[in-house]
Formats: structure tokens, sequence, C-alpha cells
């Protein structure tokens, strides 16, 4: 009775356009720009406020991640549904990745990016910033054996501590398949008190978002003041280009992809587009993680999806990253004028499929894990790393866009692949994306589990 009388009453007033979020974060990278150029070492000095603010963002996404997956598993009800979930995530998450890598490479050689830049050129910026580059190299130099190894973690605490993402996942599918295993009357308190504590984040997360528009300031202000015109001039061809391909990653795969599962690509970019803003301004996909856990069920994916599978693909599907690897490769040979084989070309995409699956691990995201490629092809310079280390908290936002975006898709095509998505909340995100945002909203206010109750959304 209380759902119905809900729904019939008449919905609030929409908000002014300069109270929200998305339009006080896009003024803020305006300003970010202006006091970059005009004021650079003032800019460069605000970097403080965007580190706060991610520092703020940070705290919680390692602790939502095991909630959620945790609340994942135990929703399920059983090991086969979250096997199917998982198994049928994977395979999308190799198949697309794969595809960017190529779409990557392939982009790279057709804009010709590096091309003409010469030797004095690479050498100049190389002296500027080779001691970061070296940093980075040496920080990123793993093998496969480590890599594995260090998915799993040798304390509970210390993968939180860390921000160990991987690290979290595993803790928490190990966790929730015990909980699963407990009897129904057994689990029921853990998993109220689990939602209890999953929804105090949120709201924690809430109250965080409304410092997006400072962190966002201090961020481009930083990014421009530090960096200088120089630098935007030498390498503004690359940016231009690696934008472009991006835009085109997301209109022309990600749309074929939508278009045969039968997804609004433009319905769901205008559903998270505040999201989309958010991360273009921070260059930071963790910053936006935890609103879209809560924010994907009302486009129509199960919360258990949801749960299992943007986490997940936080780790191991990074479209924007893959996509950075190729162009940045083809961009140092190019300014090394080193001829890549086809051989080499083969072997850098296997070990690209390998070392993208580890930003999520490293410490330094994309660019120390694509010091991790250089490093490891054995042919590409890896002084050559500082050509590409000042402009990219530039290519960043792009990447960063890109992988949110990939991974929402990514969640909606597995949530249809195993049903467990409904087409009428998708409908109405569609329609009216402001309303489908309050449905969630209640949705989480009525599904609040009373005191001795099951919660809500641990049910299917």
């Amino acid at each position: 009775m209380s759902s119905i009388s809900h729904s019939s009453a008449s919905p609030p007033k929409k908000k002014p356009m300069w109270k929200g979020l998305g339009f006080q974060v896009g003024v803020s990278m305006v300003l970010g720009v202006v006091v970059g150029l005009i004021w650079p070492e003032f800019g460069a000095s605000l970097k403080l406020l965007g580190d706060i603010f991610l520092r703020l963002i940070k705290t919680a996404v390692a602790p939502l991640v095991f909630l959620t997956v945790v609340a994942g598993i135990a929703a399920a009800g059983d090991f086969k549904r979250v096997g199917k979930v998982g198994l049928t995530a994977t395979i999308y998450f190799e198949i697309v990745s794969t595809i960017a890598i190529v779409y990557g490479l392939a982009a790279a050689y057709l804009f010709n990016v590096g091309r003409g830049m010469g030797h004095v050129a690479a050498s100049q910026q190389a002296e500027k910033g080779a001691a970061n580059a070296a940093k980075l190299a040496s920080q990123s130099h793993t093998t496969f054996d480590q890599f594995l190894l260090n998915v799993f973690p040798d304390n509970f605490v210390g993968a939180f501590a860390k921000g160990e993402l991987l690290q979290v996942l595993v803790i928490a599918i190990i966790f929730g398949a015990a909980l699963l295993s407990l009897k129904p009357d057994k689990r029921a308190p853990i998993e109220s008190g689990l939602a209890s504590i999953s929804n105090a984040f949120f709201e924690f997360i809430h109250l965080i978002m409304k410092l997006a528009p400072v962190g966002t300031f201090g961020a481009v202000a930083y990014a421009v003041g530090a960096n200088g015109t120089d630098v935007l001039i030498a390498l503004a061809w690359l940016v231009l280009s690696f934008y472009l391909t991006i835009i085109g990653f997301i209109a022309i795969v990600l749309g074929a992809i939508c278009l045969i599962f039968r997804i609004n690509l433009f319905g769901l970019l205008r559903y998270i587009k505040d999201e989309i803003i958010v991360v273009l301004g921070t260059a930071s996909s963790e910053s936006v993680l935890p609103k879209l856990l809560e924010k994907l069920p009302g486009y129509g994916a199960s919360r258990q999806a949801v749960g299992l599978v943007m986490p997940t693909g936080y780790a191991f599907n990074l479209d924007g990253t893959s996509i950075y690897m190729g162009m940045g490769v083809v961009f140092l040979s190019h300014a090394y004028g080193i001829d890549i084989t086809w051989t080499q070309l083969g072997t850098l995409m296997a070990i690209m499929l390998l070392t993208s699956k580890g930003a999520a691990t490293v410490s330094g995201g994309t660019f120390v894990v694509f010091a991790a490629t250089v490093t490891a092809s054995g042919f590409i310079p890896v002084e050559g790393l500082a050509l590409l280390f000042g402009v990219y908290r530039f290519m960043s936002m792009a990447v960063a866009t890109c992988n949110v975006v990939g991974n929402c898709v990514a969640t909606i095509v597995t949530a249809k692949l195993c049903g467990e998505f409904d087409p009428a909340k998708a409908a109405l995100a569609n329609r009216d994306p402001q309303a489908a945002e309050r449905a969630i909203v209640s949705e989480f206010e009525l599904a609040a589990p009373a005191e001795g109750e099951r919660p809500a959304m641990a049910t299917t």
C-alpha cells in the first residue's frame, strides 16, 4: 500500500540547473582551466584540493566493494547463479578488452601519432621527466607469478588498508560463499547488518560528493598549471587523436554491443551523465564507483548483477586503459623511429592483455601498467615514458570515462544475458532519469529492514 501511495504522489519540482552536481562540476572545470592558464603557479598549488577529494572517496571504495559483492552473492541464493553471472561477465570482459586493444593500435596507426617528432624532441622531453618515468617503470616491473600472487591477500585487514581492489574482491567472494553456506536463520542477521552498514556508506558517499566541484577545480587547475602550454601544444595531436578514438570506441564498438543487446546507449549515457562529468573532472573512475553501485539498479540490472559485475569490471574490464596502452606504444615507437614487426605486435598484445588487468592492483593506475608494458616489451625505450608523462593527466580523463561507460554497458549486458534485467526500469530511466533515481531512493527506503527482519536487498 505504501508503494502505491508513493507512486501516486505528485513528483517533486525539478531543482534549478545551477544546483545540479553536473553543472557545478562543469563550471569548476572551466574555472580550473582559466586559473591554471592565467596563474600557473597558483593553479599547480591547488593539487591539494583534488587529492583530498579523491582520498575521501577512496576511503569508502574498498568497504563498499566488499559489501556489495557479499550482498550480491548472498542474494543469489545459490552458487550456480553466482557462477553463471561471473562466467558470463568474464567472457565478456576478455572479448571486449581484446577488441579495445586492437582498436587502440589501429587508431594509433590511422592517426599516425608520434610520427615526425624526431629524436631531439624525444630526448628533450625525456630529460624533463626521466626521474618520474624511471621510478614508475621500476615500480611496475612484475612477473606473471608475482601478479597472480598479489591477487590473493595475506591478511584480511591489509587488503582494505592498502586499497587493493582485487584482493578485496577475493575476500568478498570467499566471505560471500561462506555466508551462503550458512543456514538461512543464521545468515539473516549478518545480511541485515551488512545491509545497514552498506546504506550508511552510501550516505557517506553522498556527503563527500558535495565536495566534487571543489575537488574538480583543484585537479584541473593543477593539470593546466603544472604542465604549461608548451607540453600541451607539443603533444596536442596525440591528445586530440586519443579523445577522438575514445569517442569512436564508445559510439561504434559499445554502440554496436548495445544495438545487439537492445540497449539504449544514449539513454544510458544520459542516465549516468553526472557521473561522467565527475570522472572527467577528477580523472578517476573510482570517484563514481560507489554512486554507480547504487544507481545502476535503476536502469534495470538487478542489485545482485551490479554488485558482482561492476566491481569486477573495475579490475578486469578496462577498455579505456587498453586503448591508451595500444596508442601509447605506437606513439613511442614512432617517436623513436622504431618499426614494430607483426611478431612484436602480437607479443605486445599478449603483454597488454595481462598488464591491463593489473591497473587496479598497482599504485598509480593506467600509467604504471603502461610502464610495465613498455618495460616488458624489451624494444620500446623506457625513457620514452617521460614523453607521455606530461599529458597523462589530460588523457586519463578520457581513459577513466571510457572505463566507466564500458563497465556500465558490461553490467547491463551481463544482467540481460543472465536474466537479471528489468526492462520496465530501463524504459523509465531512458524516459525520465530523475524519476528512475527517485524510484531507487524509494526502493532503498521501502526495503530498509525492520528489526529482526531479513534485509530486502538480500532477496531476489
